[in-house]
């Protein structure tokens, strides 16, 4: 008998039996005898999952295969999930255009400095260092960028200061609408700024030179422009130069500006109505709300009915005074008051047991001793001092005390804006809207944007790092707006417990429900802003080699998102299905 070797396959065969189709897998082997093609089958298959049908018909074909954990290796991981998103942002805001409408090197360099400090804010050297852990440099085509490199795009960027902010301004400000404006300070390590100066310190930093910058803002809390001044200019020195701004680099004939009690001083209201086309809108300062409680032009009986009231005085002719009294704040400030009080006499009654005894004398040296406790809590006022040669005695000023008590809680907002343009409600409501600068000095501060401290020796490189913090907040402002169902942000800020805009802003009730389950209403964990961030970090960008197949190339994978994740990315303007930023508006 002639019996040939033949091959071994797989046969799949159907048989249908009423309405159902029947599938079985044999194992065969063909070969030939005696001239003929013959089949033997060796073994039925129809049991083995369909996985296993697959595998064992490859390797029927000469596949090879290999254990699960050695098909293939990870060479390199980046991660990816939190730059993506934030790119995707600056670019559905069409920051990179407003930069330059033409690309370039430099303004690929500068969008990965601003998306750096959004998520990551770092020395720049650290920066060049850090985003080669992230598919940041490798998407804009700089990983090669120095140190020298940021420079130079900062030198560049501070060349289109003008550009970016005319445009900013043009995109959210509006002819008569509001404007806010507020300054602050950051200290500056070294001594070769020339910006650098001591000044009026916010930030705690003794001894340590500063330099001061105002942020202009829209009246939603958006900036659009930046200034950066010696660290000695004072607040309302500044106005000027942020009023030729309006008018010049934004085209406005005419805007309300709104700036606190220590910007918008009397000198600075005069200049104001000198220039002509700018209302302001801002409050009196206590010296000069105990002046109008003295002329009778403040009495309690005015909130009998309402915590506001509109009063006059021949002291501001020709504006608006609107008085304000908030039970809350007043509450605050009279057990503040009280502390400060008595802890100051704590600290005068040592004294005067020091003199007592003998272990205090002269008279200059008392005063000394009393002049350090007058500066320590700042109410000496309230207390009437008696110091002689081995003698000191005190005893608190009743009537003052009651005179500063009776205004507790009361301010009082002026402005030049007419009745029939901004409703006093409205007017309170728009100078309360200057907290929103505050957040962002503290989101510029804080470890969300880290401007400080700042270590820059040439004063254009200060206002480039600036103008860069600004950026990256304008960025990471719109990704708290998209992201603020996930964020323990307050989803409604400035919600009041009642309907009058007197009324101490409160956290909302959603918010309140967030701070304590720490879960959103559909279960999702709640993140503050760098959580969140290092939540999309851990979508990575892999790079991955099969080691069984030397001669095949590597190949780029990324983590699949979860559902949690991809709201995220989509909620910034970036699709992972599609892998295409969404067109959103800005």
């Amino acid at each position: 008998m002639d019996k040939k070797h033949g091959s071994v396959y797989i046969a799949e065969i159907k048989r249908k039996y009423k309405d159902r189709v029947y599938t079985t897998y044999l194992l065969r082997r063909s070969y030939r005898e005696d001239g003929k093609v013959k089949q033997q089958t060796l073994a039925n298959l129809s049991h083995l999952p369909a996985e296993g049908i697959s595998v064992l018909r490859g390797m029927l074909h000469g596949e090879k295969y290999v254990p699960v954990e050695q098909a293939l290796e990870v060479e390199r991981t980046r991660q990816h999930g939190h730059v993506a998103s934030v790119r995707a942002m600056f670019r559905e805001l069409g920051l990179h255009t407003i930069i330059d409408p033409d690309e370039s090197r430099m303004r690929d360099l500068v969008e990965a400095m601003v998306v750096a400090r959004v998520v990551e804010p770092q020395p720049k050297l650290s920066t060049t260092r850090w985003w080669q852990t992230t598919t940041l440099p490798e998407d804009l085509g700089v990983t090669d960028a120095t140190e020298d490199d940021l420079y130079a795009a900062m030198d560049w960027l501070l060349g289109r200061q003008s550009r970016v902010e005319g445009e900013l301004g043009r995109r959210h400000l509006k002819e008569g609408g509001l404007v806010l404006y507020d300054l602050t300070s950051s200290y500056v390590e070294g001594t070769r700024c020339t910006l650098a100066s001591f000044g009026h310190n916010r930030d705690g930093k003794v001894g340590k030179r500063q330099v001061n910058y105002g942020l202009m803002l829209d009246p939603v809390g958006r900036p659009v422009a930046v200034e950066v001044y010696k660290g000695n200019t004072g607040d309302p020195m500044t106005v000027e130069s942020q009023l030729e701004k309006v008018k010049t680099r934004f085209g406005l004939e005419h805007v309300v500006l709104a700036g606190d009690r220590g910007m918008l001083t009397a000198a600075r209201v005069r200049e104001i109505k000198e220039a002509g086309g700018i209302d302001w809108l801002t409050a009196l300062r206590s010296k000069e709300i105990q002046a109008l409680a003295g002329a009778g032009v403040i009495q309690p009986t005015l909130f009998d009915q309402r915590d506001l009231a509109e009063i006059t005085s021949p002291d501001y002719p020709g504006e608006r005074l609107i008085a304000c009294r908030n039970p809350v704040l007043a509450e605050e400030r009279t057990r503040k008051r009280e502390e400060l009080l008595q802890a100051t006499e704590k600290s005068l009654e040592a004294l005067k047991g020091r003199v007592e005894k003998g272990r205090l004398k002269r008279t200059e040296k008392i005063g000394e001793a009393l002049g350090r406790i007058r500066n320590r809590y700042k109410v000496a006022k309230h207390f009437e001092c008696v110091i002689g040669e081995g003698h000191f005695t005190y005893h608190r000023k009743e009537e003052t005390i009651r005179q500063e008590s009776a205004l507790d809680g009361i301010y009082v907002i002026r402005t030049s804006v007419s009745a029939g343009r901004l409703r006093a409600e409205d007017a309170v409501t728009g100078y309360k809207s200057l907290s929103r600068a505050e957040r962002a000095f503290r989101t510029f501060k804080s470890i969300d944007l880290r401007v400080r401290p700042i270590h820059h020796w040439t004063a254009d490189r200060v206002r480039a790092h600036i103008l860069l913090c600004m950026l990256a907040y304008y960025v990471e402002w719109h990704l708290r707006e998209a992201w603020r169902e996930f964020l323990f942000d307050d989803e409604d800020p400035g919600h009041r417990e009642s309907d009058s805009p007197v009324s101490a802003a409160v956290r909302s009730p959603g918010a309140l429900a967030k701070a304590r389950m720490h879960r959103t209403e559909d279960g999702a964990p709640v993140h503050s802003f760098q959580t969140l961030l290092a939540e999309l970090g851990t979508i990575g960008r892999h790079t991955v080699r099969v080691p069984a197949r030397p001669d095949l190339p590597s190949f780029e994978t990324v983590t699949t998102p979860t559902p949690y994740q991809q709201a995220l990315c989509e909620r910034a303007g970036f699709n992972w299905a599609t892998g295409r930023r969404q067109n959103t508006s800005a």
